[in-house]
């Protein structure tokens, strides 16, 4: 069965990028994000009503990956790594079948730069090579084409498309499931 054991967080590297572990200083920033419609659009979430919840959600995601539940990274610039412009991470972790689910979300002012893909890139090899991943999944609203474009641009299949399979504020919404399958396996 696969296993999440790291002694350490696994900070990861682009040519751009640092991929680091959450700090309660992102706080501010990761608020800012979650309650920004623009970003949150197709993301179905409650959005956060204070920064005590955001602080308490970061813990979460440190103690998931202590725990071995989950992998999440903020993705900062290296010309300025305190500065969290993005986050992307492993959730939902099928051990017994060796699968995850990727998410990401980038603040807009970042958007279009191919952030998102170079820190993608990055996480699937190491989802692949270091979690012994056999396989990658990603959650999508059909709605969200530029979404789905990223995922297939990095090789993802859409697997599935569920119909009103998710309810949120009051209405129930499709869902679509993108795929990578580990090319060494």
């Amino acid at each position: 069965m696969l296993t999440l054991n790291f002694t350490k967080f696994p900070v990861l590297e682009t040519e751009r990028l640092i991929l680091r572990e959450h700090a309660l200083s992102d706080a501010e920033t990761l608020f800012a994000m979650r309650t920004n419609e623009t970003v949150m659009k197709y993301i179905y979430r409650e959005r956060p009503k204070n920064i005590q919840e955001i602080e308490a959600f970061i813990s979460s995601f440190n103690i998931g990956f202590a725990n071995g539940d989950n992998l999440a990274w903020v993705i900062a610039l290296k010309e300025n790594p305190s500065q969290m412009v993005g986050s992307l991470g492993y959730w939902r972790t099928d051990y017994a079948n060796h699968r995850a689910e990727i998410g990401y979300m980038l603040h807009p002012n970042y958007w279009r730069m191919g952030i998102v893909s170079e820190a993608l890139a990055k996480t699937i090899t190491f989802g692949f090579k270091n979690m012994n991943l056999h396989s990658i999944c990603a959650n999508v609203s059909p709605k969200n084409n530029a979404s789905q474009q990223i995922l297939i641009k990095h090789g993802f299949k859409k697997e599935a498309h569920f119909k009103q399979n998710y309810y949120f504020r009051g209405q129930f919404l499709d869902s679509e499931i993108y795929g990578l399958l580990n090319p060494g396996h």
